[in-house]
C-alpha cells in the first residue's frame, strides 16, 4: 500500500506573523494522521519552517528550483541552497510556473535531474489546460510532459519521484475533475512509468492539485491511482488542510 501524501502549495502568499500561527496549528492537528504531509513554502520562509517544523511530522520544501548549480542565474534558487534549509521537496513544473514563466518540458526534466541528484524528492507537477481537454488531447499531452522527464533520468529513479496531476482548467476555477476523470488520468501516469520500471512504479505517490477541498478530498483519494494532494488554497486555513489530510486516513 502506498502511503497517502498532502502537500500544501502556499504559491505566492504568509507573511511571518500568520505563518507561526498556521504552522503551529497544522502541527497541532495531525497527531492522529497515518498520511505524511508538507507544505511547500516561498523561499524567504523556508528558514522559519526549518526552526519551526524541524521534529515535527509535518514536512516542508519549497517551490522552484534552478536546474543549474549556481552561477550567474540572477533570482534563480540552487538546489544547494535548499539543502541548507533542510527540503525534503520542491515542485517542479507547476502549470503557473510554465505558463507564466515558459517553462518547456525540457526544462521541468532538467530541474528535476537537480533535485534528484540533491537528494530532494521532485513534486513533478503534469497536466492539460481545458482547450487540450475539449480536444480529447488530455493523455497525449500528459504523456509529453512525462515522458520528457522519465527520459532524463535512470530507471532506478522513478522510484524517488511524485508526481502531480493538476488539470490546468480546475486550479483556482472551482471546477474540479471527477473522481473518475481524475483516476483515469493518474492510470494512464502509472501506466507509463511502469514501462519505465514496473517495480518502482507501483509504489510512486501520484498526487491529484485540482481544487482539491475537503469536500471532495475523501471521494478523489478513494480511487486506486490517486495517493493524496497536492493543495493551493486550502492548505492556507489550518482546519480545511488538516480536513484533507484526515480524509487520507
Amino acid at each position: 500500500m502506498r502511503r497517502k501524501l498532502v502537500v500544501g502549495n502556499w504559491k505566492m502568499n504568509g507573511s511571518r506573523t500568520s505563518n507561526a500561527v498556521l504552522l503551529s496549528e497544522i502541527v497541532a492537528g495531525l497527531a492522529a494522521s497515518g498520511a505524511a504531509s508538507a507544505v511547500c513554502v516561498p523561499a524567504p520562509y523556508l528558514a522559519q519552517c526549518q526552526a519551526q517544523l524541524a521534529g515535527t511530522a509535518l514536512g516542508w520544501g519549497a517551490q522552484d528550483m534552478s536546474a543549474h548549480a549556481s552561477g550567474a542565474y540572477t533570482g534563480e534558487i540552487s538546489a544547494a541552497m535548499l539543502q541548507d534549509f533542510d527540503c525534503g521537496y520542491v515542485v517542479i513544473g507547476h502549470s503557473e510556473r510554465r505558463a507564466y514563466h515558459g517553462e518547456s518540458d525540457a526544462q521541468v526534466a532538467a530541474k528535476t535531474v537537480a533535485a534528484l541528484a540533491a537528494g530532494i524528492t521532485p513534486i513533478v507537477c503534469i497536466g492539460e489546460t481545458l482547450a487540450q481537454r475539449e480536444a480529447g488531447q488530455t493523455d497525449a499531452v500528459v504523456a509529453h510532459q512525462l515522458g520528457a522527464v522519465l527520459a532524463a533520468i535512470s530507471a532506478d529513479d522513478v522510484a524517488k519521484l511524485v508526481l502531480a496531476y493538476e488539470p490546468v482548467w480546475a486550479i483556482g476555477t472551482g471546477k474540479t475533475a471527477t473522481p473518475q476523470m481524475a483516476q483515469d488520468v493518474h492510470q494512464v501516469l502509472r501506466g507509463q512509468l511502469a514501462a519505465k520500471n514496473a517495480v518502482a512504479a507501483a509504489g510512486v505517490q501520484i498526487l491529484y492539485g485540482g481544487s482539491m477541498k475537503p469536500e471532495n478530498a475523501k471521494e478523489l483519494m478513494a480511487m486506486p491511482d490517486i495517493d493524496g494532494g497536492l493543495i493551493g488554497g486550502a492548505a492556507l486555513k489550518a482546519a480545511d488542510f488538516l480536513a484533507i489530510i484526515h480524509a487520507a486516513d
